[in-house]
């Protein structure tokens, strides 16, 4: 099949779940598919058009806040028009906005939408950008063959909002069989097992924000306890057009040294800070399925999340668990945590692969995506004409 992938910044992914789920599916497609991911320059930093397999695409874009997605989708789609793809597979109810161009333009190319995540709920936007997202959802669930939500809360939002029934496949992570190391930690004065991390792009939404109030807490109430006092909190992440968000955050942590800013990290620098890592700690408000929370599982450390519905499918354990927004029970969470034992510790990262093998890694879902790519290939059924007609 020859396949393409519009929505996403870009690969090799730098940051972002979207970008990462697209990378880590575009690379095994690859091995049978003829895939082709529209990137923007300013995100893909290499030069060469293909990557591992992979052909890269760069199109035009209008670098800022509220142009880059829709304009670099725009220039995607037009150009993809031409090149004959079997299916376009938009990423994300923002690109998704502009799918009725190849149901008319390219009648013979099957449409399929990933729906990652209820982006007008993110508190970044205004209210025009969350109008134009409703619009996006709208046409994600209407002119694409078929809707993939990657949670189960995303398909009984479809259901209710849309009324279809989207394919449930969730996101995937890769299986963590390398041995990692512990050199990278000393950049950023980190030891093994004495810091918390929390992995994301800097955006309000994510909770960071909660997270470093939380920790200055746990600091302030237990001043003679060796072990919180000893413990740092590395905040792995960068912009996302959030750099005042940032310097909220900055400003936020600037009499506490134990609290570690590393932007953007990749490869085996990221590796080890979760791997390292005494646990994850998610405060997330809003969410599709959080990769970030299943790689951290794939690296057999604990995670604590807070009960929002998309972290409640995946961690069962009451202990791993916190009300969102609500910064006194999330320092009560992690302080019930550091009381618990190795063992204890051990168990839940146990229990965390358990449900990595299980559920979510790419051996098991891309399978399932490549089946519903020959459904759709097969299936005469067309929406958009019910709709028109």
């Amino acid at each position: 099949m020859k396949i393409a992938m519009i929505g996403q910044k870009g690969i090799p992914a730098i940051y972002g779940g979207v970008e990462k789920h697209v990378h880590d599916l575009a690379l095994r497609l690859a091995k049978n598919h003829d895939i082709y991911v529209y990137s923007r320059k300013w995100y893909t930093k290499i030069k060469e058009n293909s990557y591992q397999g992979v052909n890269i695409v760069h199109t035009p874009t209008i670098h800022t806040k509220h142009l880059d997605a829709i304009s670099h989708t725009f220039t995607s789609t037009i150009h993809a028009l031409f090149q004959g793809y079997d299916i376009i597979h938009y990423h994300g109810v923002g690109p998704s906005l502009l799918s009725w161009i190849p149901r008319i333009f390219a009648p013979k190319t099957k449409v399929v939408n990933t729906f990652h995540s209820i982006d007008r709920y993110h508190q970044k936007w205004n209210f025009f950008a969350k109008f134009m997202l409703r619009l996006g959802e709208k046409a994600a669930c209407t002119f694409a063959h078929e809707t993939i939500a990657v949670s189960e809360s995303i398909k009984q939002y479809c259901q209710n909002e849309y009324n279809i029934a989207p394919t449930y496949i969730p996101n995937g992570v890769n299986k963590i069989e390398k041995k990692i190391g512990q050199d990278n930690l000393k950049q950023f004065n980190l030891e093994k097992n004495k810091y918390f991390v929390f992995v994301s792009r800097l955006v309000p939404h994510k909770g960071a924000h909660l997270l470093i109030e939380a920790f200055q807490n746990l600091k302030k109430n237990n001043p003679k306890n060796n072990k919180i006092q000893n413990l740092k909190l590395a905040i792995v992440g960068g912009s996302a057009y959030t750099d005042d968000y940032i310097k909220q955050l900055h400003e936020q942590a600037k009499n506490n040294n134990d609290i570690i800013f590393t932007d953007f990290q990749s490869g085996d620098i990221l590796d080890e800070l979760y791997a390292n890592s005494l646990a994850l700690v998610h405060p997330s408000l809003n969410e599709g399925l959080p990769i970030t929370v299943l790689q951290a599982m794939s690296y057999q450390i604990p995670v604590l999340v807070s009960t929002i519905p998309e972290h409640l499918e995946i961690i069962r354990d009451p202990q791993a668990l916190f009300i969102e927004n609500n910064i006194n029970e999330m320092e009560k969470c992690i302080k019930n945590f550091l009381a618990r034992d190795t063992k204890e510790h051990e168990k839940m990262a146990k229990d965390n692969i358990a449900i990595i093998d299980k559920q979510y890694t790419w051996d098991v879902i891309v399978p399932r995506i490549e089946q519903l790519y020959k459904r759709v290939l097969l299936s005469r059924k067309n929406k958009l004409k019910k709709i028109v007609a």
